[in-house]
């Protein structure tokens, strides 16, 4: 990190910690600067780092500030428009409760949330600091270790807003919750989004996160903490689109009790550079984690997909899938570690990492790792790498397939069973659009 770029970003939070926020938080975003400076950005150097390179950022001045816009319904005519336009293709069915974020400040107005259950709680972050700032301090501060994380410690020094969900025990949410966070105007934004979601014990919900923006200077930088007490279900998803331009950065911690279910679905297709971290903590026995994931990186771009599951304690099942489809020049990169404590007997655990090359300048580096301490205990991990087969692409050009239409068809059935495991029609039908493209294989292929 250059001199230069720490100076901007200390200028920038001298003046965003200038309003009225209580004395925790005022110290918790110093702290969060303070360790930012310490760590600076990662390099090559450091192995978690060795396959991203994120040095063009220390060319880029961002505004890490408020971007011009405070807690509420502020966001100018013409970011309105620009969002407006672009909700419309982040949409996906009018029945959700949907919080929408404008460069990481909530905008009421293209926002709706429906009536809810007794208890529920569907709310912005800025208006829980604003109005009852105690709900969210432990959370806030005792949750997120950033002390070895550049980008989460950036995220803290400049924690202002995001999404609050709250079901309390016993409770299903009656519909899914879609947060969705848009970036506009041509300057380059820097938004550090903070979601906040905890389901009590026996309460259920669905909750979808959605990126996109306009233009290709920006940057998002976002930290979304789960809490799942005992018996707790949470189906997360994850579909990120940024402009092509764009850098996306985000980390999901979450933090499982006994009997809970932890299911994500995460969806990687925009952004130069993607760098997606989700680290599950299964606290309690007779948990369930499922991580399923698809990113498709072309152009140029560079898709890093992390995991981690920490099998804290015995009897406990973890299930990973992740898939990867690279076009032309783009790079990915899969890491997954299982770690498997002492105390965790009777541990199933399975993951796999599969990647189709489209192009002969396409490269992936996937790490399946296993790191185990307990002797009683199934865990198994695999990796492959593949093309596809020319004689699939032979049989469906002799059946009158046009080529482009085979290649597609093919591609679908590659990524079809992460895309099926997703429950929730309207979001399964978006990404079975975008995977065909916007063809109907049964018109096109009858």
């Amino acid at each position: 990190m250059i001199a230069t770029e720490i100076e901007t970003y200390q200028d920038q939070h001298a003046a965003f910690q200038t309003g009225s926020s209580p004395d925790w938080l005022v110290a918790l975003r110093q702290r969060g600067l303070d360790a930012f400076t310490r760590l600076g950005l990662p390099t090559r150097k450091l192995e978690d780092w060795r396959f991203t390179n994120v040095s063009s950022l220390t060319k880029t001045a961002y505004d890490a500030g408020t971007n011009g816009l405070t807690a509420g319904d502020t966001a100018s005519s013409e970011a309105i428009a620009e969002a407006s336009d672009l909700l419309q293709q982040a949409s996906l069915d009018e029945d959700y409760h949907r919080l929408v974020f404008i460069n990481g400040r909530y905008n009421e107005k293209l926002s709706q949330i429906h009536d809810v259950n007794s208890g529920v709680v569907i709310d912005t972050l800025a208006n829980a600091l604003s109005n009852r700032p105690g709900e969210v301090q432990q959370q806030l501060e005792s949750e997120l270790d950033f002390n070895d994380s550049a980008f989460a410690a950036l995220n803290t020094a400049f924690v202002g807003d995001g999404a609050i969900i709250d079901v309390p025990e016993g409770v299903t949410l009656d519909r899914p919750v879609h947060l969705v966070f848009l970036s506009t105007g041509s300057g380059r934004t820097l938004s550090n989004p903070r979601n906040l979601i905890r389901i009590g014990k026996g309460g259920k919900a669905n909750v979808i996160e959605s990126f996109m923006g306009h233009g290709d200077s920006y940057f998002t930088n976002a930290i979304t903490q789960v809490t799942l007490a005992d018996s707790a279900e949470l189906d997360h998803h994850k579909l990120q689109h940024e402009q092509v331009g764009a850098l996306h950065i985000s980390t999901t911690g979450v933090d499982q009790k006994a009997s809970s279910r932890f299911r994500s679905h995460y969806f990687s297709f925009g952004a130069s550079i993607a760098r997606n971290e989700l680290d599950c903590l299964l606290d309690g026995e007779n948990i369930e984690t499922t991580l399923n994931g698809l990113y498709m990186p072309t152009g140029d771009q560079l898709m890093d997909c992390r995991t981690r599951i920490d099998h804290a304690m015995p009897h406990c099942n973890s299930y990973e899938l992740y898939k990867g489809i690279l076009d032309d020049k783009a790079k990915g990169v899969f890491n997954g570690k299982i770690f498997v404590r002492e105390d965790a007997q009777k541990t199933d655990a399975k993951q796999s990492n599969q990647a189709l090359l489209l192009s002969d300048d396409a490269v992936v580096n996937t790490k399946p790792q296993l790191e185990i301490y307990a002797d009683d205990v199934r865990c198994t991990h695999g990796a492959t790498i593949g093309e596809l087969e020319e004689d699939a692409l032979y049989y469906l050009r002799a059946r009158g397939v046009p080529a482009d239409l085979a290649r597609q068809i093919l591609i679908f059935a590659f990524a079809n069973d992460v895309v099926q495991g997703v429950e929730l029609p309207a979001v399964r039908r978006h990404l079975e659009s975008v995977l065909l493209d916007g063809h109907d294989l049964s018109e096109d292929i009858l």
